[in-house]
């Protein structure tokens, strides 16, 4: 059945948001392969950049081409509607008569049109149900009108969900109203404030490594003995540091009895998938064997068995002299990754010792300053003297050292935490054939990352030890 030229319209505006991304990925592309080349001191290319360079820019100018021509059939789709607005201004005036006019004013005025299904008149969404049931089973052309009206009204005010709901192979993308579905509780995960704050970039879009080179050995200089004298040199090298993309991934099979009988599940499910996968995602960054930065971090320990705020926070400012001695020019410490207990534990803490040197727009009398305005993550969470900005993460584990009470405080630069992730992670997948014979739907949520904190020997430090058990309050 032929929509509306509003809906022709809405399709042709989304490709041509499609094209404009396109485009613009394959530029971000080629300048992140040149940057690379750039900060390597390399003068040219390698083979594999140089065909790659090709392929996005001929990709590139496709986009471009596509634009041009998804243009030119917006402009006619408009043209086309402004020729019907045109036509129905027409059949709505009305030449004068002389057919006395009434006594009172019968023109229809609308101030603001109301949903077809609304909160006020029908709270427990009886009345969506019953038009779903009675246009699924009878055919009823009234119940299907009003259906169809909900959707246009959910094509103007939820886009996205709707272009995620009709995506959805077999399923028939209605939406239900939001306010049948605002309430429901979902369940608390850890989320990635840590992942937040990295310094991410695009996924490359193939491949299942990201390859640095690191300088092992620089070049030298030195004083020249004598007047034409041989100066000093030293042969560079480097070493490849190689970067696994990992897939972090979730599934969920729902009956289809649930989907069929209940008010939005499917946008529950994916979202608690969604929850799930970026924790995952932070807390790899965190805790993974080897490359998760409890076991890249170099360790500044706090032994005691009454510890304070006012003896941690000098350890934490010997974690960011070394990460700064580690790293010089190529970065500065400036933040504070710990556990909400730990911050709390913090924020308690009373002293009538001032800092000798205090940070900009902080109080002198004041061992730092929390932000009101921010709340798990969403930001950093406070400033510490030095600095400092805090940033909040549950997925530090609180289990460490010998008495598995201990967590970790991680003193890190975040530009030279690396995180690559795909634009548009993460995604998903709907199938109903893995599970028909169970009236089942699979829903699947998955999402491929790559990171590194191991540019720099050292670069990354963290304060750990006794000090940090469970805190007292």
């Amino acid at each position: 059945m032929p929509g509306t030229i509003d809906d022709l319209i809405a399709s042709i505006e989304v490709e041509l948001e499609a094209a404009h991304k396109r485009s613009k990925k394959c530029g971000a592309e080629i300048q992140l392969i040149l940057d690379k080349a750039q900060q390597d001191g390399r003068s040219a290319l390698s083979v594999e950049e140089d065909e790659r360079i090709t392929e996005l820019f001929a990709a590139r100018d496709q986009a471009k081409s596509d634009v041009t021509g998804i243009e030119n059939k917006l402009a006619n789709a408009n043209k086309i509607k402004a020729e019907e607005m045109e036509r129905a201004e027409q059949q709505r005036t009305s030449a004068p008569t002389q057919v006395r006019r009434p006594s009172y004013d019968q023109v229809a005025r609308v101030g603001r049109e109301e949903r077809t299904y609304r909160k006020d008149e029908d709270p427990h969404g009886k009345g969506f149900l019953m038009d779903l049931s009675r246009q699924f089973l009878y055919q009823d052309v009234e119940a299907a009108s009003r259906l169809a009206r909900h959707m246009q009204e959910e094509r103007v005010e939820r886009a996205e969900y709707f272009q995620r709901s009709v995506g959805t192979g077999a399923f028939a993308g209605l939406t239900v109203p939001q306010y049948l579905t605002d309430l429901y509780a979902p369940a608390t995960a850890n989320l990635r404030p840590f992942a937040d704050a990295c310094n991410r970039h695009p996924l490359p879009q193939s491949g299942m490594s990201v390859n640095i080179s690191r300088i092992t050995t620089s070049s030298s200089a030195a004083l020249q003995a004598s007047e034409n004298a041989a100066v000093s040199e030293t042969d560079m090298d480097d070493t490849l540091l190689t970067v696994n993309v990992q897939t972090a991934a979730g599934q969920q099979t729902i009956s289809r009895q649930a989907i069929d009988r209940g008010t939005g599940i499917e946008d529950v499910v994916f979202q608690d998938l969604f929850n799930r996968v970026a924790t995952t995602v932070d807390s790899a960054l965190l805790n993974q064997a080897t490359n998760g930065m409890t076991n890249v971090a170099a360790a500044v320990s706090y032994t005691d068995a009454n510890p304070t705020g006012a003896e941690l926070y000098p350890k934490i400012l010997g974690a960011a002299a070394g990460g700064e001695a580690a790293l010089l020019a190529m970065g500065k410490p400036n933040l504070a990754v710990m556990h909400s207990r730990r911050w709390y534990w913090l924020t308690s803490q009373m002293s009538a010792t001032w800092p000798m040197v205090n940070w900009t727009n902080l109080p002198v009398q004041a061992a730092g300053q929390a932000n009101p305005n921010s709340s798990y993550g969403s930001g950093a969470r406070g400033v510490l003297p030095c600095g400092l900005e805090v940033i909040v993460d549950n997925n530090i584990a609180t289990n460490l050292g010998a008495g598995t009470n201990e967590d970790e405080i991680y003193v890190v630069p975040s530009s030279e935490c690396h995180l690559w992730e795909d634009p548009g992670a993460p995604m998903f997948i709907r199938a109903e054939q893995a599970k028909a014979a169970n009236l089942g739907v699979l829903l699947v949520a998955y999402s491929y990352f790559a990171y590194t904190f191991g540019r720099y020997a050292n670069g990354m430090q963290k304060v750990s030890g006794t000090g940090l058990v469970t805190p007292v309050f």
